[in-house]
């Protein structure tokens, strides 16, 4: 189990309950070290005070805001920690609202909240229990890294989980990016609520075979291959799009009939991607380098194209 990143408590009205706060989430992706390719000599990121021209240690550096151009007030950590909130030492609940008026937008880092020692056990159990039986989600305020933030708890498998939020002004309105009004037909939405149905699941998330991280799995086979002195495994092209404009219709009713084979068949359904216009295709090509210096850069960004995008 990895080590608290926070020890504090949650004030729920007068009762208060020692907590301990443990990162609720992994990052499993594959990091890189930068290297001199010449030589493949590890290249390290130096801190150097721009007046002395040095190189200063970790013991010499602080925080500073810059008030103006001419001058920078030094703020330490100790000053950082005896900020007068009361959210500070406390992770305080708010409000309690329905979950419906929290926007996911909204939500960041989760955290499981651990009793801290005997004594938080019955308050700890108290909370956990009224959470579950409420039907509201429970809002909090608290202090970390030198900044006020929301929170929202709630019960994952018999403890409390506590959820960073953005502020409502750190939310960017997506007004301004809708498309413009097209023509929609009663019986293209009804294609398209019954190509959500035949692609529901009542299973977990977790459980699903596409629920991998298949370029992480391709990447390992890349290092482990040139590890060992061997090429790396060969890469089948994908079909291009055929850059031809679909019918809407046929392309629900298309998808539709293949997500009910793939249930009859006891897979999942699969998504493809929209093929697109001749003009976004030529677009795209006028991007791509018409040269690669070397074949390790042409390894390098041919297995960069192929990274698919995550969610937020």
């Amino acid at each position: 189990m990895p080590r608290p990143v926070w020890t504090g408590a949650i004030s729920f009205g007068l009762v208060t309950i020692p907590i301990k706060v443990t990162s609720a989430t992994e990052n499993h992706s594959i990091r890189f070290h930068q290297y001199h390719l010449e030589d493949m000599a590890r290249v390290r990121t130096r801190k150097v005070c721009e007046l002395e021209d040095r190189e200063v240690t970790q013991d010499e550096i602080g925080k500073g805001y810059e008030v103006s151009k001419d001058q920078v007030v030094a703020v330490s950590d100790e000053e950082l920690r005896e900020i007068p909130l009361p959210t500070a030492k406390a992770i305080e609940i708010v409000a309690f609202v329905p979950y419906e008026s929290i926007d996911p937008i909204q939500i960041g880092e989760g955290y499981y909240l651990e009793a801290d020692g005997q004594v938080a056990n019955k308050p700890y159990t108290l909370l956990r229990k009224a959470l579950e039986r409420n039907a509201k989600a429970a809002v909090a305020k608290f202090a970390w890294h030198g900044r006020e933030r929301l929170g929202l708890l709630r019960v994952k498998e018999g403890v409390i989980a506590l959820h960073a939020l953005r502020w409502p002004d750190e939310v960017r309105s997506p007004e301004q990016l809708a498309p413009k009004a097209v023509d929609i037909t009663d019986k293209e939405v009804d294609e398209a609520l019954l190509l959500i149905d035949s692609m529901t699941r009542e299973e977990p998330i977790e459980d699903a075979e596409w629920a991998t991280d298949r370029y992480t799995e391709a990447l390992q086979d890349v290092i482990h291959a040139k590890a060992e002195g061997k090429q790396p495994p060969a890469v089948e092209p994908e079909e291009a799009p055929s850059g031809r404009v679909v019918d809407l219709m046929a392309a629900l009713e298309q998808s539709v009939q293949q997500a009910k084979e793939s249930r009859a068949d006891g897979g999942h359904a699969t998504v493809h991607e929209m093929p697109k216009k001749k003009a976004a295709a030529k677009k795209s090509a006028k991007k791509t380098p018409a040269k690669k210096t070397t074949a390790k850069k042409a390894t390098a960004q041919k297995t960069a194209a192929k990274k698919p995008r995550r969610s937020a």
